[in-house]
Parts: C-alpha cells; sequence; structure tokens
C-alpha cells in the first residue's frame, strides 16, 4: 500500500521552508503542520494535492472527530482538531496559488476545514495555566541531593530557571560566557541561545531570593575551578556515561557538551518534583509563577514593563495575555480587598457629609431638622 506520495512531498517540503523562511515559523509549529498533513494524507490514501476538493475536506473533518487518542484512548480534543484543520486550511490556501496546483485547486475549497463556531470557542478558550507556587518550587530545591556534580547540576539548573525564567532551550544552549555574576544578567544570544524567534535580550536576576542566586554562583564557581571550563563551556554540561562493572553503561558525571535538546531537563525537573512528593510542574510553568510574582512585587507600569521585557516579551500585553492570569486565591484577596475598601469609603463618606452638616448648622446657614 502506498504510504508516500512523491509529488506530495516536493510540495511539502517547499511549504515547510516557506513557514521558516518567510513566515519565521519555530521547528515545532512546523513538525505540528508536517502530523496534519500526514493525518490528512493517511485518511486520503495518499492521493495527489492536486486532486484535492472540499468533499475531501469534508470526510477527514468527520474521520477525525472519531479517531482517539492512542495514549489516553479517547476522542481528540477539540483544540486538537482545531489547530489541525487551521494548518491544513492554510497549506491549501497557499497551494492554490502555487504553479502547477492554482489551475486544480480552489481557493474556497479550503473553507471547508472551518470548525463551527461553538467547537472553536472551546477550541480556543483561555484556561488556567496550573504553575507551582514559589514556596513549592523552593521547597523542591532545598530537598535536591548535592552529593554528585550530577546532583549539583540539576539543582542549580532549577535554581536558575527561577532566576532568570529562561525557556528550557535557552537554557540547554546556554554558555558560562553567558552569565555576568557582578551585574546578575543572562544575555540570551541568540547567535548561541536558542531563543524563542531568534530574539536576543538580556535577562537580570528575578529577585527570588539570595539563597537560589547563591546556588547558581556556587555552581559556576564549580565549574570554572574545580572543572577548569572555559566560559564557551556550557552552563549545564551533559551527563557523561561509562562502563561499570558489569559493563552496563552508567552515569559517572559531566562532561563540557551541551544537550543536542531540552528533554534531559524536563526528566530532572520531573524527578525533583516527584523526589519531593509533588506535583510535575514544567520548566516553562515557572514563568507563569514569576509572572504571578510580578503582580504583587510591581507596583507600577513602568515596573511591570522592567519585569515583563525580563522575560523576553516585547510589549506588556504579551506578558498579560499569555501568562497574566490571576490565580484563585490571589483572585478571592483582591476582590475582598476591594470591597472591604470600599465599605471604609463609604464610612469615610458619611462621616465627611455629617460633619459638613454639622458646621452648617453651627453656622446657622440651615437649621436643625431634628
Amino acid at each position: 500500500m502506498l504510504k508516500h506520495n512523491p509529488d506530495n512531498e516536493r510540495i511539502k517540503h517547499k511549504y515547510f521552508s516557506f513557514l521558516k523562511e518567510a513566515m519565521r515559523q519555530s521547528e515545532p509549529t512546523i513538525d505540528g503542520v508536517a502530523k496534519a498533513l500526514a493525518r490528512f494524507e493517511d485518511y486520503n490514501k495518499y492521493r495527489d494535492f492536486k486532486t484535492f476538493r472540499h468533499e475531501q475536506a469534508t470526510g477527514f473533518k468527520k474521520h477525525l472527530i472519531e479517531q482517539k487518542n492512542l495514549k489516553k484512548d479517547v476522542k481528540l480534543s477539540k483544540s486538537t482538531l482545531h489547530t489541525t484543520f487551521s494548518h491544513l486550511k492554510r497549506f491549501f490556501e497557499w497551494l492554490s496559488r502555487e504553479q502547477g496546483y492554482k489551475s486544480r485547486i480552489q481557493y474556497s475549497d479550503a473553507e471547508y476545514f472551518n470548525t463551527s463556531s461553538k467547537d472553536m470557542q472551546v477550541a480556543t478558550a483561555r484556561r488556567v495555566k496550573k504553575s507551582p507556587t514559589l514556596e513549592q518550587i523552593k521547597h523542591v530545591i532545598k530537598l535536591m541531593p548535592i552529593n554528585t556534580q550530577i546532583e549539583q547540576r540539576n539543582r542549580a539548573l532549577i535554581a536558575f530557571t527561577l532566576l532568570t525564567g529562561a525557556r528550557d532551550g535557552a537554557i540547554a544552549s546556554a554558555k558560562i560566557s553567558h552569565i555576568n555574576l557582578e551585574e546578575g544578567s543572562f544575555f540570551q544570544d541568540a547567535r548561541d541561545v536558542n531563543t524563542k524567534f531568534s530574539k536576543t535580550f538580556t535577562t537580570f536576576f528575578f529577585p527570588v531570593g539570595e539563597e537560589i542566586k547563591q546556588i547558581v554562583v556556587d555552581w559556576i564557581q564549580c565549574l570554572k575551578t574545580k572543572k577548569l571550563y572555559s566560559n564557551h563551556a556550557p552552563l549545564f554540561p551533559m551527563t557523561e556515561l561509562g562502563l561499570d562493572a558489569q559493563n552496563e553503561f552508567v552515569a559517572i558525571g559531566i562532561k563540557p557538551e551541551h544537550w543536542s535538546s531540552a528533554a534531559p531537563i524536563r526528566e530532572i525537573f520531573k524527578q525533583a518534583f516527584k523526589q519531593a512528593g509533588l506535583e510535575y510542574f514544567n520548566p516553562h510553568s515557572f514563568r507563569n509563577t514569576l509572572v504571578q510574582l510580578g503582580q504583587t512585587r510591581c507596583k507600577t507600569p513602568e515596573a511591570f514593563k522592567a519585569w515583563s521585557q525580563n522575560l523576553g516579551h516585547e510589549s506588556v500585553l504579551t506578558t498579560l495575555y499569555s501568562y497574566g492570569e490571576v490565580d484563585r486565591q490571589r483572585q478571592a484577596e483582591i476582590i475582598n480587598k476591594l470591597s472591604t475598601t470600599n465599605d471604609k469609603a463609604k464610612d469615610s463618606q458619611k462621616e465627611l457629609a455629617q460633619k459638613i452638616a454639622k458646621a452648617l448648622i453651627d453656622q446657622g446657614v440651615v437649621s436643625n431638622a431634628n
């Protein structure tokens, strides 16, 4: 049975290049597009894209809605369906303008990948993002063992994530030279550091506690003085493997090489939270924690703007829209405080009115009705 179509593969490669070079889409986004196209081709028995008609889009939608998530044995979420259909719609809209396809494909046929307004609202609804509290993170860090250099690295890695709010991809690619301990900063240079949208910016250490900063300082000193690493060495070196007495591979230390991906970092987080008896929170969730901290620490718009820039956001709106949910407990505190403030304001206004009335009576301006 045919498992690929050469013509389809060529045009997909062109489209992926367009997304990367012209639209500046990230690799994970392009991977998502490739997955959506693979699902459609499998359903469509790898027919040439030139044969695309709106009936194929309608049939695929019905087909995918009935499919199940292989890991959870439940139907695919509205969000997954919406994302898949959106990727396919944009692809076929693009394809309808390409040489060799524009005479075969109707631009309007791509509209049949649209989902219902109701499903779109469900799929695009903003959910509250779970994040650990500052106290939970510090508890995890406090319980982490530091008997070996691997354990010291792991503790410093989680402390650094809290201290900077950096994404795991940036942390995996960071070098010692990117850290300025004197001014307390992490220079996320896109020439070396894997930042989102290849953006270069400086993050100054967030005020999360001197003990957290000291863990990072001690780790860097260890790399420089004990391991004799140069400034161009990775800030968090990968684990070195060796053979034990039974000729089996085991972790024996660290070596001055970068991890090839951020997967090992997420695994370190999983183990640390599990050892502390807490549910797992990924590295990215620390950014939510820092935004919530900023909401309580920043007293002026300028202060929150600086806090937002520290996370790599050009606009405060990005911070507020993507990370700015007020957690339930904090929401209750704010509303209750506003209610108390309002009651006090009413009492104050009543007292002021009484004083004015008394003064007018004393001066004979008005008579006492009582």
